[in-house]
């Protein structure tokens, strides 16, 4: 989780570290701080709990020259959110200062053996082993920082992106990685490292993504490159074609509306160029014709929205391709014994494409001989690179919290798997291909439409801002899209939702209706519409307050609810996509109504790199 950033130049570090900082605070904001080499050689440590306003308004009274220099945005793991345990972390000599994403698992061990070596320790953190280490490293002669670096990272067991400075090596700043993303790059004014490309994306579009056991030491003037057994290595150059206005509010109050706003554009984004003639060509899958056609079970593994998303895919995949599909939380995944074999496609979908436990569920499915094809949004993920076959979901930087258009993509990607399954099994002829994904394509429109006018959204919104609980129904379809409604509203406003097929709705749930209690149902036109308006009258007749997404043109709905949403006519396989904008919007007016901050939900981050 967490968020990484260093500079080392011809200009002052502290700004730089700051204004990176605040570009990772997404990625956590319990607590702030920066290591800072100054010009007479010492190690200026400054941390401060809280968001990085906090220490931004703390080093104001420092204002340090240093050019060298490390940050640090903190999501807590080990040890609750205080200053003793913000980041950077020192050596006892306080001579070396390191910053770390990722979690160490044998940290106990390592730190019961430094204690008994003489070490002291100051936080509760597993990332201060590493810096214990690295004075160990040098007792043991090691000659340089990025030596130093390579033996303590061989004694760490889990998942780690680190860098480190010491006042002995002054301008010299020394990375590394395994499971969890560092990029680098060189600019007019020095040399960057960050967890990710967003921090630095003003300073050089040419970026170098550390593959894992890499060691990269970065100079005023430029990095050096070393494996894991210290040899030089030349890797590949990645350039990056988006600019900061995806960073940037755009005049939306919110990173959330801006991101939601977007969504039109990441459905004909992830559409472009998928249809070749009458085929559906996603080429990145790495699949022949042939092999696609022996698949014949697919497991879909990922964690909360993404996991929604695959609920969707599965409906769609079992429909047009005839495939048994299996949704997976990715956590449990891999603590059982799933049914995999040669002829199984495991689909990993995650934002971040960092996720913890969806990576740890591609590794378990690759030894057991499943191809693996990842479905994420950041191009040199950890989960791309370690996929057989990727889609990216172009939705760019995401900055909210609570993922929006991301999901818009996954969801979009998933359908066009759906598609190419089915085209491949021979179950979807030419023709029924070709007018599905026109029909997929027009939801971008669509979506255009629902956002054009959301004042029946804020009218619904305002009715149940003052609720505690609130209950999200629906059948089919509108069952996965429930659960997604849900999990945004907790996400975001914190107030307690729960989601449910609502034909379960008498087998427990509806003990919890009573006067003016919210139940939101997805009641759109399809095969079970009747059955919807059902269970919404079994709702209204003991009290609930029903808001209804439902079809343009339904006026017999406005019968069985208090507030209505209609979205566009859809077929009912992109029903997910236009419903979940109405519900999105919800969330986000409730959460506002209730004073929430929507784009920094509390206790959450934008990418879970920890089981």
């Amino acid at each position: 989780m967490c968020g990484i950033v260093g500079f080392t130049g011809s200009i002052a570090a502290q700004p730089v570290l700051i204004e990176g900082l605040r570009r990772l605070e997404y990625r956590g904001y319990d607590s702030a701080g920066v290591a800072i080499l100054q010009p007479e050689g010492a190690l200026e440590v400054v941390c401060r709990k809280g968001k990085v306003s906090e220490l931004e308004h703390t080093l104001s009274h420092f204002n340090f020259k240093g050019t060298c220099g490390i940050g640090h945005t903190r999501w807590a793991t080990h040890g609750r959110p205080s200053e003793a345990n913000a980041h950077p972390h020192v050596s006892c000599d306080g001579d070396i200062a390191v910053v770390h994403n990722g979690i160490i698992e044998n940290f106990a061990e390592l730190r019961e053996e430094l204690k008994a070596a003489g070490h002291t320790f100051r936080s509760d953190t597993d990332t201060e082993v590493i810096a214990h280490l690295l004075e160990e490293a040098f007792k043991a002669g090691c000659p340089d920082l990025t030596a130093a670096l390579s033996m303590a990272a061989g004694r760490l067991v889990g998942a780690y992106g680190i860098a480190v400075v010491c006042d002995r090596e002054p301008g010299t700043i020394a990375v590394t990685r395994k499971d969890s993303p560092i990029v680098v790059g060189v600019g007019a004014q020095g040399s960057y490292v960050a967890s990710d490309i967003i921090a630095m994306i003003d300073a050089t579009r040419d970026v170098v993504v550390l593959s894992d056991g890499q060691v990269a030491r970065l100079r005023p003037d430029g990095v050096d490159f070393f494996d894991a057994a210290g040899n030089p290595v030349n890797p590949p150059i990645t350039h990056i074609d988006w600019d900061m206005d995806t960073a940037e509010k755009g005049g939306y109050p919110d990173f959330m509306l801006k991101e939601i706003h977007e969504q039109p554009r990441v459905i004909r984004d992830t559409l472009a160029g998928r249809l070749d003639g009458g085929s559906i060509s996603i080429d990145e899958l790495d699949m022949s014709s042939e092999e696609l056609h022996l698949v014949d079970r697919v497991y879909i593994i990922a964690c909360g929205t993404s996991y929604h998303a695959g609920l969707i895919a599965k409906n769609l995949i079992e429909a047009w391709a005839r495939i048994p599909c299996e949704v997976e939380v990715a956590s449990e995944f891999r603590y059982r014994d799933p049914i995999i074999t040669p002829t199984t496609l495991v689909v990993a979908v995650s934002q971040s494409g960092e996720t913890a436990d969806t990576l740890a569920a591609i590794r378990d499915a690759r030894v057991k001989g499943a191809k693996v094809f990842g479905i994420t949004n950041v191009v040199g993920s950890p989960v791309a690179r370690e996929s057989d076959g990727v889609i990216y979901t172009k939705a760019n930087k995401e900055i909210a919290v609570a993922s929006t258009k991301s999901f818009l993509g996954q969801v979009v990607s998933l359908t066009l798997l759906a598609l190419l399954l089915g085209q491949s099994h021979g179950t979807l002829t030419t023709r029924q291909i070709k007018l599905l994904f026109s029909e997929l394509a027009d939801t971008a429109e669509q979506v255009e439409r629902i956002l054009a006018d959301d004042s029946a959204i804020q009218e619904a919104a305002r009715a149940c801002a003052d609720a505690t609980s609130a209950l999200f129904i629906g059948r089919g379809m509108g069952s996965a899209i429930s659960y997604e409604g849900a999990l945004k509203l907790k996400e975001i406003s914190y107030l307690h939702a729960e989601a449910y097929p609502a034909g379960e709705m008498k087998h427990g749930p509806i003990a919890l209706i009573d006067e003016g209690f919210p139940v939101i149902a997805i009641a759109t036109r399809g095969p079970v519409y009747d059955k919807v308006v059902s269970n919404l009258q079994e709702s209204r007749a003991r009290g609930a307050m029903v808001v209804a997404v439902a079809t343009e043109g339904d006026e017999e709905i406005k019968r069985h609810a208090d507030h209505v949403i209609y979205i566009p006519k859809v077929r009912d396989a992109f029903s997910p996509i236009t419903a979940s904008v109405p519900l999105q919007m919800f969330a986000r007016c409730i959460a506002l109504e209730r004073g929430c901050d929507v784009d920094q939900p509390r206790n959450l981050a934008k990418s879970v790199t920890v089981e």
